[in-house]
């Protein structure tokens, strides 16, 4: 725990610097293509150090995401065929036979998968490829990514905006439990996606 608490302390001090909005928009982007890490550890972390600040970092976070969804959206379209092979061997998530039980949901609630996939810890990189692979339709899956990215990072700046520095006292009193339940609900995802093959 002491390690996870030395990372907490070091993604918090990037808010009191210039390069912490930057860093939050490119890790949403990431996120959101081919990087397993979810920038809300990052997001929450700058409302905590700038509640006050809060939506702009939301904001930043929706867009980053979006864009970055797109990216998969463009490489699942243009670049499954090649690229696969990689995906499956080398990204925590993807597998043929997951990819195959994610083409079923879009088939019968193509809007409603990319928002649930955008909302919850479930991993969002899998549907926005799968989005481009499957070929869904692109303003369906914008609206809906941004909808449900939106509703995701704003409550989380919401929370920080209105309970400000008694949130930070609060996680710091309860970190450890915090944190485990943080990567429980990663986890969750993960083996949700794992189950549901």
């Amino acid at each position: 725990m002491k390690s996870v608490r030395r990372l907490y302390d070091w993604v918090l001090s990037w808010a009191e610097t210039p390069y912490g909005v930057p860093l939050l928009g490119l890790l949403a982007f990431a996120e959101a293509s081919f990087f397993p890490v979810p920038p809300d550890v990052l997001l929450m972390a700058l409302c905590l150090a700038l509640p006050l600040k809060s939506y702009r970092f939301a904001l930043v976070a929706t867009l980053g995401s979006v864009t970055g969804g797109i990216a998969g959206y463009l490489i699942g379209w243009g670049l499954w065929g090649t690229l696969s092979p990689l995906f499956f061997e080398y990204i925590p998530g993807f597998s043929a036979e997951g990819f195959a039980h994610v083409k079923s949901w879009f088939d019968q609630y193509d809007f409603w998968t990319i928002f649930a996939a955008g909302f919850t810890p479930i991993p969002y990189k899998i549907f926005t490829i799968a989005s481009g692979a499957f070929q869904i339709n692109l303003p369906i899956f914008i609206g809906a990514s941004l909808i449900s990215r939106a509703l995701r990072f704003f409550l989380v700046a919401a929370l920080f905006y209105y309970l400000g520095r008694p949130a930070r006292a609060l996680i710091e009193k309860y970190f450890n439990l915090l944190t485990i339940l943080f990567l429980g609900l990663l986890l969750g995802g993960f083996l949700l996606i794992n189950f549901l093959k």
